[in-house]
């Protein structure tokens, strides 16, 4: 902070050494007197003699000596520095003493003043600074008030904001499920019309006439197919109505570890683990993804972290794995989301040792739509795999995991993760890479659901970089031609050649052979039965996950004091 200083006042106003400044009446100019200024009267008769003339020059003498201390004391009185008035009589040294103590003492008395005036002026000078360093700090704060009040005026604007868009979605889904109860409604009313025609069909006397028969077994499909999509309608309809709902329980409050009863663990990591629990207000079934602060800070994953809740906060698609709230504590972050009772589709993999192309396609296209969807709002997946692809109750999948997901509205970043098996060409070379290395893992994807392993495999990351740097894949002889046709599309480290990258982005993929026949708005709207439906006991059943060791550490329980110093990296949850 600058300071604003006053010129004091300067040591040569006080005068040269020797040579000081009056500022009184005193009698500085005046010259002293001396003793050689009145002339002495002998004493001795020797030198004069009785006679006349010596006695009148004698008394002319006296008379003058007179005079001349007269004038002097009339001068010193008119002054004011003399007391007194001097007589004719009076004594020469006396006089001559007294003035000579006022011109010594009149020095000293001037140099007080001026020290007097200087202690002033510099009293004056440290308040003025005072007031101005005071003045300073006052805007200051002041400044800082207006800071903090235009920042809690965003955030509230911020906040409002968010209120209205969360009030937007939930009227819309509102109107959905409007929409889908009023379907319902017309299907069971069919589904009734139907079911009066084949009683008044069954109270009528059997004729053996084919076309009576024709259209009694007529009716009767159609009652069955009103029935499959009336079942259908409510499955929707459940699915939907749960939206508003749980959007309007994480609305009205905060989420914390009390809110739920944690039953098992469903997955682990590296610096965390998924829980299966249950809410102690609805009684759903949630996944909690448990992670440690410490380790995420300790292996660098806070802006991955990070970026996994923003992006499940913005997204919404049915293929998409949904999220309901986050909170924190002093050593933990915690995040609530579906639970997906069907497991990991890995484990169907596994156990199918591969698919059939036509189950493989099914699956090809709910991730096509779902990659679709990310990359029209900037958003990278990055880690593609069969582990991250979660079954639902239908047999529909849901991508979860997005730990290496990224929003990139140029298109271009450079880091290095995935899992090694589905790393893009572009990704293992530390190049600038895109959305293309999503397609290039979907290809990957293809592969080892029709061939029951991947393109690229060893066991040491080195070779196996370099025989994905090669880019030589050796198709199994039970793929089709359209199969083989598309992978090498997908499977090029050139760019300007791979599917999903060109001016026809993903449109070039859907048109291909492979998916020749494919109805992509039934693809969306689940409509296609899933080939594989996964056998589930209930909603809160987990026997379609392994099994792990539960952790020792109970969450919440921690020392009287311990202050959360990681808190800051996680400002969003």
């Amino acid at each position: 902070m600058a300071f604003v200083g006053a010129t004091g006042i300067e040591a040569n106003e006080l005068g040269q050494e020797g040579q000081p400044i009056y500022a009184g009446n005193g009698v500085a100019n005046r010259p002293p007197i001396s003793n050689s200024t009145i002339t002495t009267i002998p004493t001795s008769d020797t030198k004069f003699s009785n006679s006349g003339f010596q006695e009148n020059a004698l008394q002319q003498e006296v008379q003058a000596a007179s005079t001349q201390l007269a004038n002097i004391g009339h001068d010193n009185n008119k002054n004011g520095n003399l007391d007194a008035t001097v007589t004719a009589t009076a004594s020469p040294t006396t006089s001559n003493n007294n003035t000579l103590a006022q011109q010594q003492q009149a020095p000293h008395q001037a140099s007080s003043r001026m020290q007097s005036v200087e202690m002033v002026s510099a009293e004056t000078h440290m308040s003025e600074r005072q007031q101005l360093e005071l003045h300073q700090q006052q805007l200051e704060q002041q400044k800082q008030q207006q800071l903090l009040l235009q920042q809690q005026q965003q955030q509230q604007q911020q906040q409002q904001q968010q209120q209205q868009q969360q009030q937007l979605q939930l009227q819309q889904q509102q109107q959905l499920l409007q929409q889908q109860q009023q379907q319902q409604q017309l299907l069971l009313q069919q589904q009734q019309q139907q079911q009066q025609q084949q009683q008044q069909l069954r109270q009528t006397p059997q004729v053996q006439d084919p076309q009576a028969q024709a259209l009694a077994l007529q009716a009767q499909q159609q009652a069955q197919q009103a029935q499959r999509l009336a079942q259908l309608a409510q499955q929707q309809a459940q699915q939907v109505q749960r939206v508003p709902q749980q959007q309007a329980t994480t609305t009205r409050r905060k989420f914390n570890l009390d809110d739920f009863r944690i039953h098992r663990t469903l997955g682990t990591g590296s610096f965390g683990r998924v829980h299966l629990v249950q809410s102690r207000f609805n009684s759903r079934f949630y996944a909690m993804k448990v992670l440690k602060k410490t380790e995420v800070v300790r292996l660098k994953q806070v802006e991955h972290t990070n970026n996994e809740k923003m992006i499940l906060e913005r997204v919404e698609h049915p293929f998409l794995i949904n999220m309901w709230g986050t909170f924190q504590d002093v050593r933990n972050l915690y995040m609530v989301m579906d639970y997906v009772v069907g497991g990991e589709l890995f484990s169907v993999l596994r156990k199918s040792q591969r698919f059939p192309e036509h189950v493989a396609r099914f699956y090809t296209c709910e991730v096509l739509l779902a990659l679709e969807y990310l990359h029209s709002h900037a958003v990278i997946y990055r880690d593609l795999k069969p582990e991250n692809l979660l079954l639902d109750s239908m047999g529909h999948i849901k991508i979860t995991d997005f730990g290496f997901a990224k929003h990139v509205p140029q298109n271009m970043t450079w880091t290095l993760c995935g899992t090694p098996d589905y790393l893009a060409p572009e990704i293992i070379q530390s190049k600038g890479y895109g959305k293309a290395v999503d397609w290039w893992s979907m290809g990957v994807l293809m592969f080892e659901m029709c061939a029951g392993f991947p393109p690229f495999f060893d066991e040491d990351h080195i070779k196996l970089y370099g025989k994905i740097m090669a880019g030589k894949v050796r198709y199994p002889p039970h793929f089709q031609p359209a199969l083989k046709d598309l992978l090498k599309r997908l499977l090029t480290a050139d760019l300007t050649k791979r599917y999903g990258n060109l001016r026809g982005g993903a449109t070039d993929i859907k048109n291909h052979a492979w998916f020749e026949g494919v109805n992509w708005d039934q693809v969306y709207s689940r409509q296609i039965e899933a080939p594989y439906r996964p056998t589930i006991m209930g909603e809160g059943d987990a026997s379609n996950f392994d099994d792990y060791p539960e952790d020792a550490e109970q969450y919440g329980v921690y020392p009287i004091g311990e202050q959360d110093e990681l808190g800051s990296f996680f400002p969003g949850f």
